[in-house]
């Protein structure tokens, strides 16, 4: 399943999710990344990453960034969000 990222905490949980779904701890996915835990909780928060530690944790959980153009979300379809 696609997961629509538009905005770093959106990014920041889709990342803390699939890390999980891996069962890796913070530790262990800093380790496998040759990161520091502390960055990977920094990451999982939606503070302070660099494209360079964004693109290195995405490729150790198996993961790849599409870009694409954002459809149009009429206003009733952003009601049904919520």
């Amino acid at each position: 399943m696609d997961i629509i990222v538009r905005n770093e905490s959106q990014l920041a949980a889709s990342l803390k999710r699939y890390r999980k779904k891996a069962d890796l701890t913070q530790t262990e996915l800093g380790r496998a990344a040759q990161l520091r835990q502390a960055t990977i909780s920094e990451l999982e928060a939606g503070k302070g990453a660099t494209l360079e530690t964004l693109f290195t944790v995405l490729a150790v959980l198996n993961l790849e960034l599409v870009v694409r153009p954002r459809r149009a979300v009429d206003d009733a379809a952003l009601a049904d969000l919520f």
